[in-house]
């Protein structure tokens, strides 16, 4: 007897459930832009802010108050202090940037634990200094990895789903054009990639690329959760996040991309039926592959995060959330969007554009 994780002929109705869905999702979006802006804020880490990071492991255990205190000196400006490893043995001890050598301010950093801790020796683990120049650069080249990551879905998924190459190449030179004017004013990178990211999804939804805007609305939602986690977590932004967050992305374009795929197979062979049970069928048929993918994924993500060490921590989790919420905005997000944003009639439309690909013929399910 064959054994199966999820049934073939399992019919969950996802649609009928998209209003829990979205209620779940709103309330995860507002708590986590709550935790940004009025919360904890983004924490960025060494890579991006700038500055010096230590990690010191300390003989006894020592409380950070009193860590933070004996430390508090000149030499050592801006101290902020951070539990890591070990409780109560383990600390990451972060200062502002410094012209000091590398080597000049291990030597530094030793003799001020040494003198306001004389009977509980640390021993430094590990030394990064990265100035305010390169950290301001790699910011910036985060955001506009992630926005530009975003912008080429957008494009590749209104062609190959809707077969309007001219429309999506259409969208890519508005968007380059407006962000290029918004940028000469002088607005921050941060700013200026918000405001690309509403000039695309008002540029899908006036143009009625639906399956794009579905999708790049979906992954929003999966980097603004796993973003506010972090930030409730107080957990920095550095990156091991930023990786984390690019890979994602590609998880859960992936799963989307599979769903999509087998709704446009649907549509051919059934467009006599309902969009509704069209769309539910769709995630049903691609359920088990769904439930492998992610049970798989999320075994290395769980195991980073429970084996790996303080160093790939936040790798680890953003990983970890990101896929499990990547998956449920699939189906609570991206697919349902589909039916509030089109008809049967325009989507059996596009799919007839084209030389249909049938799944499993290049290795797609």
């Amino acid at each position: 007897m064959p054994f199966h994780i999820v049934k073939p002929n399992v019919n969950i109705n996802f649609i009928g459930r998209r209003k829990i869905g979205y209620t779940v999702f709103a309330i995860a979006m507002l708590l986590s832009l709550a935790s940004v802006i009025f919360g904890n804020g983004l924490k960025l880490g060494i890579d991006f802010a700038g500055g010096v990071i230590a990690q010191v492991h300390f003989a006894q255990n020592i409380d950070d108050q009193t860590l933070k205190k004996g430390l508090d000196v000149p030499e050592l400006p801006g101290l902020s202090i951070q539990r890591y490893g070990e409780v109560g043995r383990d600390y990451l001890l972060r200062f502002n940037s410094s012209e000091l050598s590398p080597m000049e301010l291990r030597t530094r950093i030793e003799q001020s634990l040494v003198k306001a801790f004389p009977d509980n020796p640390a021993a430094m683990e590990r030394l990064e200094v990265v100035g305010p120049k390169v950290g301001k650069d790699l910011t910036e080249k985060g955001l506009s990895a992630i926005f530009y990551a975003i912008l080429t879905i957008a494009v590749y998924i209104s062609g190959r789903f809707e077969q309007r190459w001219m429309a999506a190449a259409a969208m890519a030179v508005c968007l380059w054009g407006a962000t290029y004017v918004v940028g000469l004013t002088g607005v921050s990178t941060g700013i200026l990639v918000c405001v690309a990211m509403a000039i695309t999804l008002g540029v899908c939804f006036f143009m009625r690329l639906n399956f794009a805007l579905a999708a790049v609305t979906s992954l929003l939602v999966v980097v603004i959760v796993a973003v506010g986690l972090l930030s409730f977590l107080s957990i920095d932004l550095d990156l091991n996040v930023l990786a984390a967050i690019l890979t994602i992305i590609g998880y859960a374009l992936n799963d989307t991309i599979i769903t999509f795929d087998r709704l446009r197979e649907n549509l051919r062979l059934h467009n006599d039926k309902p969009l509704d049970i069209m769309i539910n069928q769709s995630i049903n048929q691609t359920l088990a592959r769904t439930v492998l993918t992610v049970s798989t994924t999320l075994m290395a993500s769980v195991s980073l995060l429970i084996l790996g060490g303080g160093v790939i921590y936040s790798f680890a989790l953003t990983m970890t959330v990101g896929v499990a919420v990547g998956t449920f905005s699939t189906l609570f997000v991206a697919c349902p969007m589909l039916l509030a944003l089109g008809d049967r009639d325009f989507y059996v439309k596009a799919s007839k554009q084209e030389t249909y690909e049938k799944p499993g013929e290049h290795g797609m399910v």
